[in-house]
């Protein structure tokens, strides 16, 4: 055991902003901090060649970026989770890691210190962050159908672990599952560590801490969904934003899906993305997972609302080779610029996204109520 904790601290980083740099909110650092709370700027920071360097970064034409102003120490928040409330107390794991850690160390992580066994099937869930409404018999639909595919297959479920959007309803179906059974589905939620509320809560190495899910209402933060078994947490020095988690859950599933699951047959780890709902960019996780090479096969929740809706009704009225008719096409213009409140050059943007997606329309299905 002191062996593990010993490697996941060589291994494993977190990253602190480490110069107060100015933002439009003259409170806060342009990482997100609030200056009050920044971290302390390291020793030699100060110095006379770094004080040119600080006055050089007031100059409106230099961006905060993560090479440049934050820096990695060895992770400091590693372990347990035991999530209060709701009557029963659901534990996962977790670990804080810099954005671009290796996927091999992380898979190593996985199967040696959390000891998962490899899937057979990589679910990779993605929709609106925001909040949103399913119809109850598609809910019941799309849960039923995520849950029996990942126990009858042994997937890893892996979404972006806050308790918002497309998230929360994974984490229903999740919920729904384990007050009726005992086998435990193995979920795993990728969130910046920089957007979580409550993430003093989760300082320690090698720890069991309790976690707090009520969400502030006034806070822009978020709080991890209860019913995931297993978090990472990336860092990229920033607080309060989204987009560290991408690439690395790009890479985590990439290199997933290339382990050799059938050794006699050779077989990787088969991969689909599940869209549930979404914003403008979904269309683009879409897109970008069609064409990647080997293609990963797109599902897309029909009846779910914005992105899926879209690609689901592209699908539907496209011909063999993705071609579309005049109507449909206008039909899905419009429709692109009324649900994401777009400029008809915007519109045309997505369209065309639409368009590359349905080339591959053999690999899009819908799963309808």
């Amino acid at each position: 055991l002191q062996a593990q904790r010993v490697w996941i601290e060589r291994t494993f980083l977190k990253r602190e902003c480490i110069h107060i740099f100015p933002s439009k909110d003259p409170t806060r650092c342009a990482c997100g901090q609030l200056t009050t709370q920044h971290v302390a700027i390291p020793p030699g920071a100060n110095s006379v060649e770094e004080t040119n360097q600080l006055v050089q970064i007031d100059t409106p034409k230099d961006k905060w970026t993560v090479i440049k102003h934050t820096r990695t120490y060895p992770t400091d928040a590693f372990g347990i989770i035991e999530f209060q409330g709701g009557g029963f107390i659901n534990k996962a794991m977790y670990i804080r890691v810099s954005h671009d850690t290796k996927p091999d160390n992380l898979l190593h992580l996985m199967v040696k210190d959390w000891q998962l066994e490899l899937p057979t099937l990589l679910i990779s869930v993605h929709g609106g962050l925001q909040n949103f409404d399913l119809q109850p018999k598609l809910k019941q639909v799309f849960g039923k159908g995520l849950i029996k595919a990942a126990v009858t297959t042994g997937a890893w479920i892996f979404t972006g672990g806050v308790n918002t959007g497309v998230i929360r309803h994974v984490g229903d179906a999740l919920k729904d599952h384990s007050s009726k059974s005992r086998g435990k589905v193995c979920a795993i939620g990728i969130a910046p560590w920089g957007i979580l509320e409550n993430k003093e809560d989760l300082l320690g190495k090698e720890v069991t801490r309790p976690y707090q899910t009520m969400a502030n209402p006034l806070s822009k933060l978020a709080v991890l969904n209860n019913s995931h078994s297993h978090f990472i947490l990336t860092d990229n020095g920033t607080c309060g934003k989204y987009g560290s988690e991408v690439k690395l859950r790009r890479l985590l599933e990439k290199h997933i899906s290339l382990q050799k699951i059938n050794t006699r047959l050779g077989q990787g780890v088969p991969l689909v993305c599940l869209i549930v709902e979404g914003g403008p960019n979904v269309i683009s996780i879409a897109l970008e997972s069609l064409r990647d090479e080997p293609p990963i096969p797109v599902v897309v929740c029909d009846g779910s609302g914005r992105a899926s809706d879209i690609i689901s009704f592209a699908h539907k009225f496209s011909e063999d080779g993705g071609l579309v008719n005049d109507d449909v096409r206008d039909q899905l213009l419009v429709t692109i610029q009324k649900t994401f409140n777009y400029s008809k050059s915007q519109s045309q943007q997505i369209l065309l996204m639409i368009m590359e997606c349905m080339k591959k329309r053999e690999l899009v299905s819908r799963i309808i109520k």
